[in-house]
């Protein structure tokens, strides 16, 4: 009788039902398995369950919208993201929650684990910790390391946007875009609204807009310099949305007003993706804002990054992609906004995380990506 809770569990995926099964599956038949990989470690992809692994790691120290609740209540929630990627791209995800907080332990213990995985998909560790995490894993292993909350957030944003401006009748390099939130989120997001051409761009963190005079430093340092138009805007996050095209939010909840939203553009787009409490109650900006999103499942738009990752996932493992690049991300938000294809309209610019063509058109575009990024 199985004794075993939470979300996920191991089973086998060979017979094990007597004696000739238990001479192949172990001893003496994974000797013969242990000497092709010791003699080819790129044996291991095709002999063991790594090449469909990815390791889940989170430290708890920016816990969903609960902040820091430490590496114990960080794992039902990993075993949540576990459940999910088994679910939506049949991918084995294993929880891992260390207990230290400092970024060399945790990529020490990375790197050591590292064997075992096909993939690093990193979780819920705070800023700025996680920029030098995910930055020194990625230069340091042979495998993809995919921070959701940096990029997960980015490629579902830029989704969105996609859609968003072809109802809007808007071109990216015309648009002008405030971010609320300078943290691993907003920061990703920003980048990979650059990369795919977004040129009018401010982001704000509690303190208001970021810009070269603040005294800023590590990622909101870079912001500064190479958002906001050289630094022409200043003063508060109300401030900048006054006029402003598009609105996304990573950060909290109600940080802004009926009158904010108002004051924006003609035929406006609000993305308001804070948990639980959106930065405004959509339906009241959507008196005023032609398309508006959340990040809740109660409203139409829902914009979640389970809609990105469990498809980037199977598309990085499926090419055997070394690393997560730029191209991967483009390609995948191109294709997930691609899906929703004649049913586009302002109350749906992404899928369902339920409609069964989303994971495979990413998976695809991402696996075609990292073709690309070989060559």
């Amino acid at each position: 009788m199985s004794r075993s809770r939470g979300k996920v569990e191991v089973s086998a995926r060979v017979r094990l039902e007597g004696p000739q099964d238990l001479a192949e599956q172990y001893t003496p038949g994974v000797a013969e398995v242990a000497k092709r990989v010791a003699e080819d470690p790129s044996a291991l992809a095709r002999e063991t369950v790594k090449a469909n692994s990815v390791a889940i790691v989170s430290d708890g120290s920016a816990l969903l919208g609960l902040g820091d609740r430490g590496p114990a209540a960080a794992l039902p929630v990993m075993e949540g993201k576990a459940a999910l990627l088994k679910r939506f791209a049949d991918v084995d995800a294993w929880p891992i929650c260390p207990l230290s907080r400092d970024p060399d332990d945790l990529v020490r213990t990375v790197k050591d684990l590292a064997t075992s995985f096909g993939a690093i998909n990193l979780e819920d560790i705070a800023a700025p910790r996680c920029f030098t995490v995910e930055r020194r894993l990625h230069d340091e292993l042979d495998i993809p390391v995919f921070h959701d909350d940096q990029h997960g957030t980015a490629v579902v944003v830029l989704a969105a946007l996609h859609n968003a401006l072809k109802l809007t009748d808007r071109e990216p390099g015309d648009t002008s875009v405030v971010i609320s939130g300078a943290g691993a989120a907003g920061s990703a997001t920003a980048r990979l609204l650059q990369e795919a051409g977004f040129r009018r761009l401010v982001v704000c963190d509690s303190k208001g807009v970021l810009h070269p005079e603040r005294d800023l430093v590590g990622e909101k340092r870079w912001l500064a310099e190479n958002t906001n138009s050289g630094g022409e805007a200043r003063g508060s996050l109300r401030d900048s949305v006054s006029g402003a095209d598009v609105f996304v939010g990573v950060s909290a909840g109600g940080l802004l007003s009926e009158e904010d939203v108002a004051g924006m553009a003609d035929r406006a787009v609000v993305l308001a993706l804070a948990n639980p409490d959106p930065e405004i109650d959509p339906e009241v900006a959507g008196r005023h804002a032609e398309i508006v999103a959340t990040g809740r499942s109660d409203h139409p738009n829902q914009i979640n990054n389970v809609l990105v990752f469990p498809g980037v996932f199977r598309g990085l493992l499926d090419s055997g992609a070394p690393r997560v690049t730029s191209r991967t991300l483009l390609a995948a938000a191109r294709a997930l906004a691609d899906v929703t294809g004649d049913d586009l309209d302002a109350r749906r610019i992404v899928p369902s995380v339920f409609d069964d063509g989303v994971v495979e058109a990413i998976a695809e575009a991402v696996a075609g990506a990292a073709k690309e990024d070989s060559l």
